[in-house]
């Protein structure tokens, strides 16, 4: 099989590409084994337990709009999923770049239990055959439909046991294959997996739990009522944003050693329950959050993304909803920073944990569809400096790479509606 596909890297540069500017970083796609190592610097990061679809467009195999869904663990629900999702991409794709002339599928799960990767794909196949008969009926074929699992991948469009044998095919180490090579010299990262980056979001377990659930009944039985009233509500507001800018301050005065999760232990041992508690509950109002928007830049945005990640830690039990919020704002400050791929899935978390939470739909929707976030960052500096009138930005403050005032970016307008 030979194949040539352009992509668009997450910052809206050219990154695969048969054709097009001399100038532009170019990798050509021929087989089955290219597009599976492809996979991780098309979306950022390593997909676990997910189902992804990328649309192609014309004589080159031009890579366009891109989906992510987990797949559905309940058989029962293969069909309704590939409708819905073939639906998603296809005439997502319409609004945008026109009608795909194809899609290559993606089927991503680890064996568990002691199957094998070849009991997985095989599990899988009527999943691949539903997604195949759904983009047939909407008139776009499936070029190639891949299995990943285990570190081996099966295409279910091959019947060659010479190109694809029975046993799968070994991918290639992380890091060594020409795919890596090539991307890392267009600028294309891969930041970890889809689970390792969930992990840095999700509530914590054990002792740290319970306790932490307790302080936040402690904090909504003495915050909410104030929060409620017009009279304390403002005074609500200025303690909550006192409390999350000391916070930072801490957090910038202790920097974690390494990255990664030993730097999320770091984090959560700064901040004590009833401090994390009473910002959870303050940024529950819609105010006192979009101000803390404002701290999406210059030396303010590390800090913040490190205090929203812990805070998401955080909200544990019957305060899961809550998370809403943190994670919106963790998700703004990875968009506003130039880290698309994990802004996404921050914003696909912030709805599961509220599916109605309007903020986080707003700006999940606003990065699918690639406007440039440097609009929403003007706003907020105007309000900020109506609010605070005599601060100015760092001399030395920058936008992020790859971003132009006031535009759309011109690439990576995908769909990608779809629970990441």
């Amino acid at each position: 099989m030979t194949t040539n596909h352009e992509s668009r890297s997450q910052s809206g540069r050219p990154s695969l590409s048969p054709s097009g500017a001399p100038a532009e970083p170019q990798i050509t796609l021929r087989s089955p084994a290219e597009l599976a190592d492809a996979l991780p610097y098309m979306l950022g990061f390593h997909p676990t337990d997910s189902l992804v679809m990328v649309a192609v467009h014309g004589e080159g195999g031009r890579f366009g709009g891109r989906l992510r869904v987990g797949i559905p663990t309940a058989p029962a629900e293969w069909e309704d999923t590939a409708r819905q999702v073939a639906e998603c991409l296809i005439r997502g794709s319409e609004r945008r770049a026109g009608k795909p002339d194809g899609i290559v599928v993606f089927l991503c799960k680890d064996p568990q239990g002691g199957e094998s990767g070849q009991r997985v794909m095989t599990r899988l196949r009527p999943l691949a055959q539903r997604l195949r008969v759904a983009c047939g009926a909407l008139d776009v074929p499936v070029l190639e439909a891949l299995c990943l699992s285990g570190g081996r991948y099966w295409s279910y469009t091959c019947g060659e046991a010479g190109c694809c044998p029975a046993e799968g095919t070994p991918l290639a180490p992380p890091g060594t294959s020409v795919m890596a090579a090539a991307a890392t010299f267009a600028g294309l990262q891969v930041r970890g997996s889809l689970k390792e980056i969930e992990s840095r979001l999700t509530p914590l377990g054990g002792p740290w739990a319970a306790e932490q659930e307790e302080a936040l009944e402690r904090a909504a039985t003495a915050l909410v009522p104030r929060i409620l009233d017009g009279a304390t509500r403002e005074e609500v507001g200025a303690e909550t944003l006192a409390l999350a800018r000391t916070l930072m301050r801490r957090l910038t005065l202790a920097p974690p050693a390494e990255g990664g999760p030993r730097a999320d232990d770091w984090d959560d041992a700064l901040l004590g329950h009833d401090e994390a508690a009473a910002v959870i509950l303050g940024l529950q109002d819609r105010e006192i959050r979009d101000i803390a928007a404002e701290w999406m830049e210059d030396e303010e945005a590390a800090p913040a993304l490190r205090l929203w990640r812990a805070l998401a830690r955080r909200c544990v039990g019957a305060y899961g909803e809550h998370a809403a919020a943190p994670l919106t704002l963790a998700g703004w400050v990875s968009w506003s920073s130039g880290d698309e791929p994990t802004a996404r899935i921050a914003f696909g978390l912030a709805l599961r944990a509220d599916s109605e939470y309007r903020f986080a739909q707003l700006l999940h929707h606003a990065c699918n569809e690639g406007i440039d976030p440097e609009g929403l960052r003007q706003c907020l500096r105007e309000e900020r400096g109506r609010r605070e009138p005599g601060r100015k930005r760092p001399a030395g403050a920058t936008r992020p790479p790859g971003r132009r005032t006031g535009q759309r970016r011109r690439a990576s307008r995908r769909p990608e509606g779809s629970g990441q």
